[in-house]
């Protein structure tokens, strides 16, 4: 008597809209051959994961009757990827606070919640959760540090899970993912949408244009990486034996924050400054 194939794996990710990264990690799993629960607020925006056959799910990662819906709907659950995010790009002085900590609520508790929904069935297969913290978790850059502090915190919370979790058996991965050709950088360039402007009145209209241009991701084109490639190189490093518990991927970006982390503190300070219209302000305002 034959034994029965062994159940295919299963994986669910957050944040899996056409052209993102959770899409990518889709389609990579897809074709590892896992059962992937692909999710997103509103599942017509992942039509092109659908028509290859992945099963797509409504999941609202900021609303909990969405997520405890999500999770009922799911009967067993290998690994649990936390992809969904967002951006938030202008100056410290200009923040809006409502608006930060409504980022911090989709980049940051929104996580802990989806996490907490399916640990239920990571515990009984001794599976894994993957964070996307984002390469911009361990490296200052001005005019993004809503966003960079948001991923440095969801970093520490993943840490911690890490430790907490493995006498359960259950393997926590950090990625740390560097510049991609995803929606995330897609939607800042797109000039269909509003610009991200600096108030009037702003600290820094004296290098207004400059400033702007790096908000809106103008100068992030260059050495940034392949969504798919991004999703295959992960995905494959996700399903080795024993995975990293940091992925380092991603653009030319990645590689350099690595190095920097190595480096005297401040080193790269003249970079960052000429890269975000930061030298400009300072040659403008007569410092």
């Amino acid at each position: 008597m034959s034994k029965s194939a062994s159940p295919k794996r299963t994986v669910l990710i957050t944040g899996c809209s056409d052209g993102s990264l959770g899409a990518a990690l889709a389609i990579a799993f897809h074709n590892a051959g896992l059962h992937v629960y692909a999710t997103t607020r509103n599942p017509a925006k992942m039509a092109q994961l659908a028509a290859l056959g992945i099963e797509t799910l409504a999941l609202d990662v900021l609303d909990q009757s969405s997520i405890d819906t999500a999770a009922s709907r799911v009967p067993s659950l290998d690994i649990l990827v936390n992809n969904a995010g967002s951006m938030y790009c202008t100056p410290f002085s200009d923040i809006s606070i409502s608006t930060a900590k409504e980022l911090f609520d989709l980049n940051v508790w929104s996580y802990l919640a989806v996490t907490q929904a399916f640990l239920p069935l990571l515990l009984k297969s001794k599976g894994m959760i993957v964070n996307q913290t984002s390469a911009a978790s361990a490296v200052t850059i001005p005019f993004q540090s809503t966003y960079n502090a948001s991923k440095a915190a969801i970093a520490m919370f993943s840490d911690s899970q890490r430790l907490e979790l493995e006498p359960f058996g259950i393997t926590v991965v950090d990625l740390k993912t560097g510049l991609t050709k995803s929606n995330l950088i897609n939607t800042q360039k797109d000039k269909d949408r509003p610009r991200n402007t600096l108030p009037k009145g702003s600290l820094y209209e004296p290098a207004k244009e400059a400033i702007e241009s790096f908000m809106n991701a103008e100068k992030l084109a260059g050495g940034a990486m392949e969504t798919q490639e991004y999703g295959d190189l992960v995905v494959r490093n996700l399903l080795k034996k024993k995975p990293p518990p940091l992925i380092w991927t991603g653009g030319l970006n990645s590689w350099l924050i690595r190095i920097a982390m190595l480096l005297p503190f401040g080193t790269l300070d003249g970079m960052l400054k000429k890269m975000t219209g930061l030298d400009i302000v300072a040659a403008r305002v007569g410092k």
